[in-house]
């Protein structure tokens, strides 16, 4: 969670995006992907962080199927990144902050642990929250502070 909580201090660096980072890690613990908010970096809606991790580790694999794999993330899955991590077959997510306005891991939303949509996901959530809330609230005080968008 610590290098996903870098991965995301680096998204507000670069490119002034929302503090998100993202770690794919295989079944040995081994760091597959790294990815980070790059939304306002590419003006792509699709570019949160677990999609940007989940495209490097595909392309480094050259394999789809990310089925021994655990994502690490400091905020709870939205429903686009809910749908990704299904459509790879990531067998575990961990994540930081709670995202209970858009949610789609336990809070609003339970997608992947939805037997409907496929096999479950294993979920864990509230890891370092403190420190992953912390980094958001911080970034949008500032925001308002300087009234960006």
């Amino acid at each position: 969670m610590r290098l996903a909580l870098a991965e995301a201090q680096k998204a507000v660096e670069a490119s002034a995006d929302v503090p998100v980072g993202a770690v794919l890690l295989d079944a040995n613990g081994e760091v597959l992907a790294v990815g980070r908010n790059e939304r306002e970096l590419h003006n792509d809606p699709t570019a949160h962080a677990e999609i940007v991790a989940i495209r490097a580790a595909t392309q480094d694999r050259n394999d789809w199927r990310l089925e021994d794999t655990t994502l690490v993330v400091t905020l709870e899955p939205c429903v686009m990144c809910a749908g990704a991590i299904l459509a790879a077959r990531i067998g575990r997510v961990i994540f930081g902050a709670w995202d209970s306005p858009a949610g789609a891991s336990g809070s609003l939303y339970d997608l992947l642990r939805d037997a409907r949509l496929g096999k479950p996901v294993e979920v864990y959530g509230g890891v370092l929250a403190e420190e992953a809330n912390f980094q958001l609230r911080d970034f949008f005080a500032q925001r308002r502070m300087s009234g960006s968008k």
